[in-house]
């Protein structure tokens, strides 16, 4: 079996890219320590929502893609990781970087959260590409939370030679909302046919509307069962994915 190892970071960030860099570094540095050669850490990893996003947004040569860089530089493993960068029409994007040796890819948002009461639209301006790139051979797929919702992204991951897709979050808290993530991750890593990390900001007290995470980040197999999970708390979830099951499955069960 050729394997590769990952691991989600489930951190919770606040309002301050300075403080949040550095405990973003922590946990890449454990998980790395630990073997990882992917590090997902979630959404919102810039600052959390409910900050001012265009106050806090950078452009990816900034200081905060520039410190996220250089710490998988020196690591040796790709970091996944979500910023907020700025916009041409005032807003800014909800974007994922992805950079580590041999990696550089970045991801804007397509699916915005417009629901239950909030309206990311108001701030983010939404992406229209997927994305995925190369690492040690597999091709690695990248979505945000609420693209979730949405399974035709997913099946077009798929369908583009996805065989991990990570998906960075920041998921809203409320009644039932613990069940539809568990649901939506297994669910979207059987449209896919491929593996899925997806990691979530630990368990932050609701504020408003505004999504700050309820933790549960999981690594779910091509045919949906989940392989290893996290509860609320900030944690670091370790898996080993099987590279070669994604065309198994694909070949056995024919719906791409």
């Amino acid at each position: 079996m050729t394997s590769l190892r990952v691991a989600a970071a489930q951190i919770s960030t606040g309002p301050d890219p300075v403080a949040n860099l550095a405990t973003a570094t922590e946990a890449v540095r454990r998980a790395a320590a630990a073997g990882a050669s992917l590090v997902s850490l979630p959404e919102a990893t810039l600052a959390a929502f409910g900050t001012d996003l265009r106050a806090v947004a950078e452009p990816l040569d900034g200081p905060f893609a520039t410190g996220l860089r250089k710490l998988a530089a020196d690591l040796g493993v790709v970091v996944i990781a979500g910023l907020f960068e700025p916009a041409d029409d005032g807003r800014v994007h909800n974007t994922l970087l992805a950079a580590g040796p041999g990696v550089e890819a970045s991801y804007r948002k397509i699916h915005l959260y417009d629901a239950f009461g909030s309206r990311e639209s108001d701030l983010v301006a939404p992406g229209k590409d997927l994305v995925t790139f190369e690492l040690n051979d597999v091709r690695v797929g990248l979505a945000t939370c609420y693209d979730l919702r949405f399974a035709g992204q997913f099946t077009d991951l798929g369908r583009a030679g996805a065989e991990l897709i990570v998906v960075p979050a920041s998921w809203g808290a409320g009644p039932g909302k613990e069940e539809q993530w568990d649901l939506l991750i297994r669910a979207r890593a059987s449209d896919a046919q491929a593996w899925l990390l997806a990691c979530d900001q630990a368990w932050t007290p609701p504020g408003g509307t505004d999504p700050l995470g309820i933790g549960r980040s999981a690594l779910i197999d091509p045919l949906g069962h989940t392989r290893a999970h996290l509860a609320a708390d900030p944690g670091l979830l370790l898996g080993e994915i099987d590279t070669a099951l994604p065309a198994t499955v694909r070949a056995r069960v024919p719906i791409l």
